[in-house]
């Protein structure tokens, strides 16, 4: 085994939390008014982590930026189902997550995660990979804004290995797709997962790189739009959709699944929920609406780097 692929698990505890405290520097930034709760917790099989939450802020209704760094002496079921090989394996995990709750329906909803697991068992090679990426859920999207989205993604990737963007684009919107609705949670960016074939020190600059790159991407989108006025229409529609948000976090997210498997912090692993949603009985947009848009023009896989954006306002 080469150097560069021996997993080195203070080395990502190290980046990760430095990855924290830039995260929550850049959403706290456009809320001066507001600091940060900061609560940290150790889980009772083993390990802990650090919780921080901006609430009831001008610009985000809730953010929060999630370090964790757990072991235990067996992958929980939503990491062994997936990985039978692992099973009685001990392991360690951490990572680092952050999802952004905007008051104004203008701006999306975004959430990013990178994530490191090793697995170890007596006399047998460790186990190791990293996963994560970013998404974005719009309620009323700006196209300029979903291109510069994956524009950010691509680059990123692309300092990498070009073969990555279409990769883990793809990879997520098959994931964060409900189907019991026939849609995905919004409009994509990147999702990946035991992913190590780059080797240790090329993969964990990549994990970095995906938090520096929704950190940039998602400013700029709040910038342009935080100061869109907006009434109550706009309002319920945000809380219909987030309602969505809620069903894909509980029913199917592979996080959320790990952190309560695995004995994790519940108010932690439930920060990511939005603080006001709502359902309404067999909902449907009015036709021709800017909230049928959302769901007919949007809510679907597509190669959005082919779409020309060139005489797209900004």
């Amino acid at each position: 085994m080469a150097d560069n692929d021996v997993p080195d698990t203070e080395r990502v505890s190290a980046t990760f939390a430095t990855l924290q405290n830039e995260l929550a520097g850049r959403l706290g930034g456009f809320e001066p008014e507001q600091d940060f709760r900061i609560d940290t917790w150790q889980r009772p099989a083993g390990g802990g982590g650090d919780t921080r939450v901006l609430a009831d802020g001008e610009i985000f209704e809730r953010a929060g930026v999630n370090y964790s760094r757990v072991f235990g002496n067996e992958l929980p079921a939503a990491a062994s189902n997936r990985r039978p090989d692992l099973t009685g394996r001990s392991f360690t995990a951490v990572g680092v997550s952050v999802v952004a709750h905007p008051r104004n329906p203008y701006v999306p909803t975004a959430h990013a995660n990178v994530r490191f697991f090793v697995a170890h068992a007596p006399d047998k090679t460790p186990v190791w990979w990293f996963g994560g990426g970013f998404d974005l859920t719009p309620y009323y999207p700006f196209l300029s804004d979903v291109l510069a989205w994956h524009r950010a993604a691509q680059a990123t990737c692309d300092a990498f290995d070009d073969s990555l963007y279409p990769r883990f684009k793809t990879w997520c919107d098959d994931y964060f797709y409900l189907p019991h609705r026939g849609e995905t949670r919004g409009v994509g960016g990147l999702f990946f997962d035991d992913f190590n074939e780059l080797g240790f020190d090329a993969c964990l600059k990549f994990a970095q790189a995906i938090g520096d790159t929704f950190a940039r991407a998602f400013s700029g989108i709040v910038k342009r739009r935080k100061n869109t006025a907006y009434d109550q229409r706009e309002r319920d529609f945000q809380c219909l959709r987030r309602g969505r948000y809620v069903e894909f976090n509980l029913v199917y997210d592979r996080g959320t699944l790990f952190g309560l498997q695995s004995q994790g912090r519940t108010e932690s692993i439930l920060m990511s929920m939005p603080p006001l949603a709502a359902w309404q009985y067999d909902h449907r947009p009015e036709p021709g609406s800017p909230e049928a848009m959302l769901i007919e023009e949007y809510l679907k896989p597509q190669d959005w780097l082919d779409i020309d954006g060139t005489q797209i306002q900004p």
